[in-house]
């Protein structure tokens, strides 16, 4: 955190608590957060920041994405997804799109005007990429897209999705990905907005594609067949934003937690008091910075370009894994409160579950790591 990112850190607080807070039950019914603050975060800066600035973007490193990750579940605002759209859709674009492709699309998603999502879940297929049937078939200068996707994020609001589909033979050596444009896009449809447990604004959706038509341009790379390696390549990055996110996460549920005991009281004293919360609190708030230094070395590795997947893994699999744990513990020191909607507990309790969901499952990244040690001898 340098001087710069001080300053940065704390314009992203001031947007947060003037836009973002006063909003947030209003778009977890919802189910989205308006387009109109996608535009403010956009004018704000706040969203492609590490994006070249030749195309439009902040020209920032990948710092300032941390920056307003943390930020953002550190006030209780990650419904606004803005990491999903700077940190995983966006690198694809930026590192692997065509010039022709940066240039049309980074400015929209700079300045808010369009959001992107990345399509590749299917039904039954989940956390098996290898088993997409979703196809594209070239046919002259086009591509035809089949198929359906679930469990999108942004899939109700994408103007750009960036799809996985199988252009080739079964396992990884088919899949390739394809960017689709959504507005009057004959024959592309979104299904019902999800109902999830938490996490509400992030407009979470099925997608269906019928013959859906596409210029041969919106290849993502230059040839068929690269697409399981292109999708490879942002996963320790995405993981390390999961990681971020829990990190934040367990650090606000502990200080809302201590400022709660400190004021309840039971028995003739505040629940502070009694030994068994001092101790629960001991637990988990060394846990947060145990996990929280971790984190900062994930990042620094990161910077650096040296971060390995398998340590991104590591760090994906014990933040959120501990981020379920310190949560329930602190909930429980509310006893019945936390378990109304109206306390943030509440709110972070249902958020955290999926945690250990998304980016690769605490089962994939158990799987990633146990395999390093066997390949280690």
């Amino acid at each position: 955190m340098d001087d710069d990112l001080v300053i940065f850190r704390d314009a992203v607080d001031r947007f947060i608590e003037r836009e973002c807070l006063p909003h947030l039950e209003e778009w977890d019914a919802a189910g989205a957060v308006p387009r109109e603050i996608w535009r403010k975060a956009g004018e704000a800066g706040l969203l492609m920041a590490s994006a070249p600035a030749e195309y439009g973007g902040g020209g920032a490193s990948f710092a300032y994405d941390v920056v307003i990750t943390e930020r953002l579940s550190r006030f209780g605002a990650h419904g606004f997804s803005i990491p999903v759209q700077n940190c995983i859709f966006a690198p694809y674009l930026v590192h692997i799109g065509s010039e022709e492709q940066k240039r049309k699309w980074i400015p929209r998603f700079a300045s808010g005007e369009w959001i992107g999502a990345i399509a590749m879940s299917e039904p039954g297929a989940g956390s098996d990429l290898k088993a997409l049937r979703c196809t594209a078939v070239r046919d002259g200068d086009s591509y035809i897209i089949n198929g359906q996707k679930i469990f999108t994020t942004l899939g109700m609001q994408a103007d750009l999705l960036m799809v996985a589909c199988r252009t080739g033979e079964q396992g990884s050596g088919g899949i390739s990905l394809f960017f689709v444009e959504t507005n009057d896009c004959p024959g592309f449809t979104r299904g019902r907005k999800l109902d999830k447990i938490g996490l509400n604004a992030h407009a979470t959706a099925e997608l269906f594609f019928a013959d859906v038509r596409i210029p041969a341009s919106n290849l993502v790379g230059e040839v068929e067949g690269q697409g399981f390696t292109q999708m490879m390549f942002n996963l320790a990055q995405e993981r390390l934003i999961v990681a971020i996110e829990s990190s934040a996460m367990i650090e606000r549920a502990v200080a809302e937690t201590v400022a709660y005991v400190k004021d309840r009281k039971a028995f003739g004293k505040t629940v502070m008091d009694f030994q068994n919360t001092q101790f629960v609190l001991a637990d988990c708030k060394t846990e947060s910075v145990v996990g929280k230094a971790f984190v900062n070395q994930c990042i620094e590795e990161h910077l650096q370009g040296t971060l390995d997947p398998v340590t991104a893994a590591m760090a994906k699999l014990w933040l959120s894994e501990t981020q379920g744990k310190v949560i329930d513990r602190c909930l429980q020191l509310f006893g019945g409160y936390g378990y109304i909607n109206e306390y943030p507990i509440a709110h972070m309790y249902r958020d955290s579950r999926v945690s250990r969901i998304y980016g690769g499952t605490s089962e994939i990244m158990r799987l990633i790591v146990a395999r390093s040690l066997q390949a280690n001898g």
